[in-house]
This record gives structure tokens, sequence and C-alpha cells, in this order.
């Protein structure tokens, strides 16, 4: 008898390690699809923000590129003139 009550306790200490273990692995695939939620929004955020200086590095481009050519016209008109 004393034999099956220990067999018994056994059993039942196993069972319950292994009801912690799972809501250990729940707790951390929840960690863990919290992570790449946040991931996935800084992501997107990321992407937005690159977007936006794509956008502006083009806009300022239209009016930088010309007016450093100009610049480097009037120079070059200046050494052929004056040299």
């Amino acid at each position: 008898m004393a034999d099956n009550d220990a067999i018994l306790d056994l059993l039942r200490e196993i069972r319950d390690n292994q009801k912690q273990a799972l809501a250990r692995q729940e707790e951390h695939l929840a960690i863990a699809k919290e992570q790449i939620e946040r991931t996935r929004l800084q992501m997107d955020t990321s992407i937005k923000l690159q977007q936006q200086a794509v956008q502006r590095f083009q806009k300022v481009s239209r009016i930088a590129i010309p007016g450093i050519v100009i610049c480097v016209l009037m120079i070059l008109y200046l050494l052929l003139r004056y040299f």
C-alpha cells in the first residue's frame, strides 16, 4: 500500500510539474507574440520615416542640384572671362 501511495504522489507531482511547465510555456509564447507585434510596429514606423526621408531628398534635390550647377557654371564663366 505504501508503494502505491508513493507512486500516486510521484505521479501527481509529475502532473503538477507538467502543468507548471505548460503555464510557463504559454507565458513565454504570449511574451514572444508581444515582442513580435512591437517589432512589426517599429518596422512600419521605420519604413514610413525612410519614405519621408526619400520624399524630402527628392524635393531638396530638385532645388539644390540645379542651384549647384548654376553656381559652378557661373564660377567657370568668371574664370574663363578673367583668366
